[in-house]
């Protein structure tokens, strides 16, 4: 019997490649089944992406459209999709085509295999020196931070058994980052070698800066590690200062210090309040993170759909 296929692909600044997406798609899953739905997920994009998703949803009742009511962020927009998805398989994928459509159909081969996650891993990727460098020191300092191995080879590209989106769907905590919630939930896991294209138009919205933050939400959303790196350190600068009040002692009593060095004490002073600033703003971004988990507000808004 062959399966319903959703397909979920988070979209912004794409109104040049909305109906080759939807044609690629439909290629690449052409031999699975079909059965499917095609939805995509307009995060507030300043073009007009929304006005071609309409378009196409006339076209083929097949597609169907999201309009969030503002840019909620790439992560969020794949949640409003996995919220209305019917799909046995759920297929998550980039709209700029980087993620190559005709994989899926090796994606769900890997399936029958036993696993309910199969996982596109980028073996050779098609992107700037820049691009390739900053993702991989996101990747190392997020799996540094959090304990968890991150591949930056793997991103949301992949396929899930709808027992995984069942159980993503249970998790709504204000910040998302799907492949950290994907390793979260478990269940069988695998990964094949795919083909990654070069961007079919425009650039890579997410900046450094943007990588930055999603790096420092996913660890203070994830991890509490750094709450007992604080504590570990000042453990340690705690034994130095009670080692160094030693020797003071003794140099006193032994008439060795005659005049106690300025200096020392200013640069002393300086980098102890300097840490105590870091570690306390550390603490201050976790009471932030509380703060905004009660607020108990919408992790996205529906501002229109289509065919749904």
């Amino acid at each position: 019997m062959k399966p319903f296929l959703s397909i979920i692909s988070p979209v912004y600044r794409a109104e040049k490649i909305i109906e080759d997406l939807i044609f690629e798609i439909k290629e690449g899953i052409k031999d699975i089944t079909e059965d499917f739905e095609i939805i995509l997920v307009e995060d507030g994009s300043p073009d007009k992406s929304w006005l071609i998703i309409e378009e196409q949803c006339h076209i083929d009742s097949r597609i169907k459209g999201i309009k969030l009511s503002r840019n909620f962020g790439q992560h969020y927009a794949i949640t409003a999709g996995l919220d209305y998805v019917q799909g046995e398989w759920v297929v998550v994928i980039d709209c700029d085509l980087q993620d190559n459509p005709s994989e899926i159909v090796n994606l769900y081969r890997k399936t029958r295999e036993g696993y309910k996650i199969v996982l596109a891993r980028r073996a050779i990727r098609n992107d700037s020196y820049y691009k390739r460098m900053s993702s991989k020191l996101f990747y190392i300092t997020l799996s540094f931070l959090t304990g968890v191995r991150q591949d930056p080879s793997i991103a949301n590209f992949g396929i899930y058994h709808k027992d995984v989106i069942k159980a993503i769907q249970q998790m709504r905590e204000p910040f998302r980052n799907f492949a950290a919630i994907v390793k979260w939930v478990g269940f069988p896991a695998a990964t094949i070698d795919v083909m990654h294209s070069r961007r079919a138009e425009g650039k890579s919205t997410y900046s450094f800066k943007k990588m930055i933050k999603l790096a420092i939400d996913t660890i203070l959303a994830y991890s509490n590690k750094p709450l007992y790196y604080i504590i570990g350190f000042g453990f340690f600068v705690s034994c130095l200062a009670f080692i160094s009040s030693l020797v003071v002692i003794i140099r006193y009593f032994n008439g060795s210090i005659k005049v106690m060095g300025y200096t020392s004490l200013i640069l002393s002073n300086w980098i102890i309040g300097g840490l105590l600033m870091m570690f306390l703003g550390i603490v201050g971004l976790y009471t932030g993170k509380i703060f905004e988990g009660i607020k108990n507000r919408p992790i996205y808004i529906v501002n229109e759909t289509k065919n749904l």
